[in-house]
C-alpha cells in the first residue's frame, strides 16, 4: 500500500461533496428555509377570475352571470 492509495478516494469524496453543494446552491434560499410539500404543490387550484364585491347580479342565476357587463 502507497501513500497515493488514498488519494483517489478522497478526490472521488470531494467530488461527490462539491457535487452536493452545487445542487445545494442551485436550490433558492426561500425553498430550503420554508419548502413547499410535493402533494400540496399538486393540489393547488387553478385561480379563475371572479366578480368584483358588489356586482352581484341578483336577478340571474350563478349559470346564467358573467364577468362581463
Amino acid at each position: 500500500m502507497t501513500a497515493n492509495d488514498g488519494a483517489g478516494t478522497e478526490r472521488e469524496n470531494l467530488d461527490a461533496l462539491r457535487k452536493e453543494i452545487d445542487d445545494l446552491k442551485s436550490i433558492p434560499e426561500e425553498q430550503l428555509i420554508s419548502p413547499t410539500p410535493a402533494d400540496l404543490l399538486e393540489e393547488e387550484p387553478t385561480p379563475h377570475p371572479t366578480n368584483a364585491i358588489g356586482s352581484e347580479q341578483w336577478d340571474k342565476s350563478v349559470d346564467e352571470e358573467t364577468l362581463d357587463d
